[in-house]
């Protein structure tokens, strides 16, 4: 197979991907965004995984942080942590909302 055709087909298969995965957010806020776009490697309840713990009391992760720095990591994703540039102020606003409900145990 020629190298054009494997760069076209690499080509392809990402935009399908990267289409399918473009709207998972769309109109989702607070638990329910939480979930489509933290769970993954926070866990459910924020205890951590292949991302660090951010929903305990407990954490330094995000308990140290104000709100504003967390909106900033939320829009960066420093690290291996993916940038979430795509959601609205809303959206952030609610996720922020959201972990500070966790950490404070509920």
């Amino acid at each position: 197979m020629s190298t054009k055709r494997v760069a076209i087909g690499l080509i392809v298969l990402t935009t399908i991907l990267l289409g399918g995965c473009s709207n998972t957010t769309e109109g989702k806020f607070g638990a329910d965004l939480f979930s489509t776009a933290c769970a993954g490697c926070h866990a459910a309840d924020g205890s951590g995984g292949r991302g660090p713990a951010i929903g305990t009391p407990d954490s330094d992760a995000a308990t140290v942080l104000t709100d504003e720095q967390i909106r900033g990591v939320i829009r960066i994703g420093p690290g291996a942590m993916p940038a979430w540039s795509r959601l609205t102020e809303e959206q952030v606003d609610s996720l922020v909302a959201y972990l500070r409900q966790l950490q404070a145990g509920g």
